[in-house]
């Protein structure tokens, strides 16, 4: 018996967690190889899709009815990175097992390996925007990439013989001293142990593969987060709007401490799609259909779209994942053209009663043609977002704005195609996962400060926030501490129907604990409902709330 079989047998005492051990860290560390090598890839080659992102869409596209909700209440605006991190984590499970079967079987290994690559393939082949043989090339390195690691890492670890010329693929045990085909004798396969010089060679190739992996996954990423920009694109130009709005004055902005700014700054503009990385259209070979229920159907060119002359107008948008008091919400000056002018041109027909958005990654909303029709609101496409092109990350080049209305049943980013439709016929994207098939934005408000748990000291301190009710505008917001009775706030003077208004309360704070609450009343008369209830499936009610402490 040679000195490095005896290393190998199992001894008394030893822990048969730690082989399962080793060949778990083995799978892990191929699996990161293989997701590195494929993000290398997609961000190298234009075109090649990215598989973590392929399969995050996939779980996009299969989640289950409430999910949203769930995700934006946890994450926030930081749901994609979440998402994508869970994607790796999952897959470097998958990995972990596929190391556990390699112990025994390495066939099992691979095929359970190259089947996830296959459900990657299948996941990047699907999307929209994807094309299926670049899709199969970056599954196949993947896999490989992951297949070939585990091989050596096993082999380090005392899983399985080294490979040697012209044995590679054989099937063959080097040394094995058996003829091809006959049977081995049934038995248990002890679990080896290893000695110093086989655990430092296993611990070194493991950290050279995984440093490498972490490396080489990181510029993959990078490059493609370049390849996918969110500013807007630095060649793009707008022509001078027809219609422009006045310039915002004192009265419009109030001067309070720790108010949120009457325009939101494209940059901190709250993002809520579908998206893992962000669609990059060529706008020079991008087309709008308008199709349906018309007489006339329509495609437009970007430039064909810019000639039909752009307006202004300051609208705010909500997400319906909003909670109370939340900031999924923003307020902008968007420049773009008439839907009306557009719906005018193409004819719609009788009986279409439904619009239908179609984004460029298949994406709908829907929402009624009298709403769109209306000559109290003004909906839009939209090309431009606070005086420049609509940045990359908010719809370049064109999405729909519908004032009043939640962004899940109308703003569709990278805007495709516009259909006439009847109301019963389709149910857009987020109807179909349990959301309303109507999307009113609701009257709500919020405390911008003092923030909840701040400590103030007594005397005068101004309570202030915003509040919102487009398109029905702001009547009266009211104030009350420690369910006293409610005081009028002071209201800035509202830019329009369509947007929020600032307002403020200056309170004479006393020493203890306070809980102050707000509410908002429409232009119509309706007040903000007190009803306490999470956003699904029509959006967040009740009132905002914080507590405070004075000395």
């Amino acid at each position: 018996m040679t000195e490095r079989t005896a290393d190998r047998r199992s001894t008394p005492g030893s822990s048969p967690q730690r082989p399962m051990l080793r060949a778990a860290v083995a799978g892990v560390i191929a699996g990161a190889v293989g997701i590195a090598a494929s993000e290398l890839l997609a961000g190298v080659v234009p075109g090649v899709p990215s598989l973590v992102v392929a399969v995050g869409s996939l779980v996009i596209a299969l989640q289950p009815a409430g999910a949203k909700d769930v995700v934006i209440t946890l994450f926030g605006t930081n749901d994609k990175t979440a998402l994508n991190v869970v994607v790796v984590v999952v897959a470097l499970l998958v990995a972990a097992a596929a190391g556990i079967l390699g112990r025994r079987s390495f066939g099992s290994a691979w095929r359970l390996l190259a089947g996830f690559g296959f459900l990657a393939f299948a996941a990047a082949a699907a999307q929209p925007l994807s094309s299926p043989v670049p899709a199969a090339v970056n599954a196949a390195v993947a896999a490989g990439a992951s297949i070939g690691t585990l091989r050596i890492l096993l082999a380090d670890a005392g899983f399985l013989a080294p490979v040697r010329p012209g044995l590679a693929g054989s099937g063959k045990a080097v040394g094995s001293g058996r003829a091809a085909g006959s049977a081995a004798p049934a038995r248990s396969t002890p679990a080896p142990s290893m000695s110093d010089w086989d655990r430092r060679r296993f611990l070194i190739r493991s950290g050279e593969f995984l440093v490498g992996a972490l490396a080489v996954g990181a510029f993959g990423r990078l490059l493609l987060d370049r390849a996918h920009p969110s500013g807007a694109p630095v060649s793009a130009t707008l022509p001078a709007p027809t219609e422009t709005v006045p310039p915002l004055t004192a009265a419009e902005l109030l001067a309070a401490p720790g108010i949120t700014p009457i325009v939101t700054t494209n940059d901190s503009f709250y993002r809520i799609d579908t998206e893992l990385l962000t669609p990059q259209v060529d706008a020079s070979s991008w087309q709008l259909r308008v199709t349906g229920m018309v007489d006339h159907p329509l495609t437009f060119t970007y430039a064909e779209l810019l000639a039909l002359g752009l307006f202004e107008q300051y609208v705010t948008l909500a997400c319906v994942s909003n909670e109370v008091g939340g900031n999924l919400i923003g307020n902008a000056l968007w420049t773009g053209v008439h839907l009306k002018q557009v719906l005018t041109q193409a004819g719609v027909q009788p009986g279409a009663t439904q619009i239908v958005g179609r984004s460029l990654d298949g994406f709908t909303v829907g929402f009624p043609t009298a709403w769109a029709l209306d000559p109290a609101r003004e909906p839009m496409i939209a090309v431009g977002m606070n005086r420049v092109p609509l940045p990359a990350e908010h719809g370049y080049p064109a999405r729909l704005i519908v004032p009043g209305l939640y962004g899940y049943v109308s703003a569709t980013k990278w805007l495709s195609e516009i259909e006439l439709t009847t109301r019963d016929a389709f149910d857009a994207y987020w109807v179909g996962l349990g959301w309303a098939k109507d999307g009113p934005i609701l009257t709500e408000s919020r405390i911008d400060h003092p923030g909840d748990g701040a400590n103030l000291t007594s005397g005068p301190v101004d309570i202030d926030g915003l509040a919102w009710a487009p398109d029905r505008g702001v009547g009266r917001v009211e104030v009350r501490v420690d369910n006293g009775p409610w005081q009028t706030a002071m209201l800035a003077r509202a830019i329009s129907r369509a947007t929020w208004v600032q307002w403020m309360l200056r309170w004479q704070a006393t020493p203890g604990t306070h809980t102050i609450e707000v509410r908002a009343t429409d232009g119509t008369g309706a007040v903000q409902t007190a009803t306490l209830s999470g956003p699904g499936p029509a959006g967040a009610t009740g009132y905002d709330w914080v507590q405070v402490s004075v000395a």
